[in-house]
């Protein structure tokens, strides 16, 4: 199975519609980080979030040549329409104190959105109905950190805009290799790619070689992962880029990254087959990464190794 993103969401629609409480990508809840750099060893409930750091804003002004091209019905409503399924911090996630929507997805979206004239309208959904509801017209785009693939390209055109894949964190100065971790104790989230491929797979290959399996250390929530990390209970942490990325950033004084993210995919927000929509975002997002305001972004969530230099429509590797 491909890292990057949500691994539920490298399924079909159908496939997903057993597992809308499941996966959300590689991991099923992001960290709960603690602003200040503490991880809260409480795992997250399924309808809130961790307090939210302060994350700068990038001003971002309508580019006129690029607003002319939005499709007439959308400007004249003067809003871009977007399914969002929550939480997946840093991406995407309710902000406990404001009650409003967050992350590095919402950022960047709505960045895209003033570039095109147009204020972003979030509409909460499950995750395996929003595809469906850009095809019905019910939203314009779809925002939930989707790994564009070959399989959802038959039904949705996809902009890509990020790379995820797998990425391990180790504590500070306490180096592990990840392609050579035979004897070490890696956490994982239960049920994430991680700890039902990656880890076991790794793991088979050392014992297989004569050396002592990866003992897995499985958490059911992605905080209670990194802090058993923070706290030197694991040498290891393996999760999505972008969850291991926010977790340093949180944590920087106690972890750091432990080698190269790896099995990358894009990320993508779909769009409506053919919908004259989707070369609108391309060219909007584009636009950001020409002039530097993409990359600031992705540097206030902290998940700048995963930013991309060209948007493409359609761009899946698999």
């Amino acid at each position: 199975m491909a890292s990057g993103a949500r691994t539920s969401r490298t399924r079909t629609v159908e496939d997903a519609v057993s597992v809308s409480n499941s996966l959300r990508g590689h991991a099923l809840r992001a960290a709960c980080l603690l602003a200040g750099g503490a991880l809260a060893l409480t795992a997250c409930s399924n309808n809130s979030e961790s307090s939210n750091p302060s994350v700068a804003k990038v001003d971002v002004a309508k580019v006129d040549t690029i607003a002319a091209k939005v499709p007439a019905d959308i400007k004249s409503s003067g809003k871009l329409v977007v399914g969002v399924n929550v939480p997946y911090q840093p991406n995407e996630y309710r902000d406990p104190s404001s009650g409003k929507i967050v992350g590095f997805d919402v950022d960047l979206m709505d960045a895209v959105a003033k570039v095109m004239g147009l204020n972003a309208d979030y509409k909460e959904a499950d995750f395996e109905k929003i595809i469906p509801s850009i095809e019905a017209g019910t939203f314009n785009v779809g925002m939930s950190s989707f790994t564009d693939n070959k399989e959802r390209e038959g039904t949705a055109d996809f902009v890509d805009y990020f790379s995820a894949g797998s990425q391990w964190a180790q504590q500070k100065g306490k180096a592990v290799d990840p392609d050579n971790a035979c004897g070490k104790r890696v956490a994982v989230q239960r049920t994430t790619v991680q700890d039902t491929d990656e880890i076991p797979a790794k793991s088979k290959a050392c014992v297989a070689a004569g050396k002592p399996e990866i003992q897995k250390v499985a958490y059911d929530e992605q905080s209670a992962a990194a802090n058993a990390l923070v706290q030197g209970q694991v040498d290891a942490m393996s999760a999505d880029s972008p969850v291991t990325a926010y977790a340093i950033k949180q944590a920087s004084d106690k972890i750091e990254a432990a080698g190269k993210i790896f099995d990358s995919a894009p990320y993508g927000w779909p769009v409506k087959k053919s919908s004259p929509l989707a070369p609108v975002l391309q060219e909007a997002v584009q636009y950001l990464m020409d002039n530097g305001q993409y990359k600031k972004i992705a540097e206030n969530w902290g998940v700048q190794e995963g930013a991309i230099t060209k948007s493409v429509i359609n761009g899946a590797t698999s």
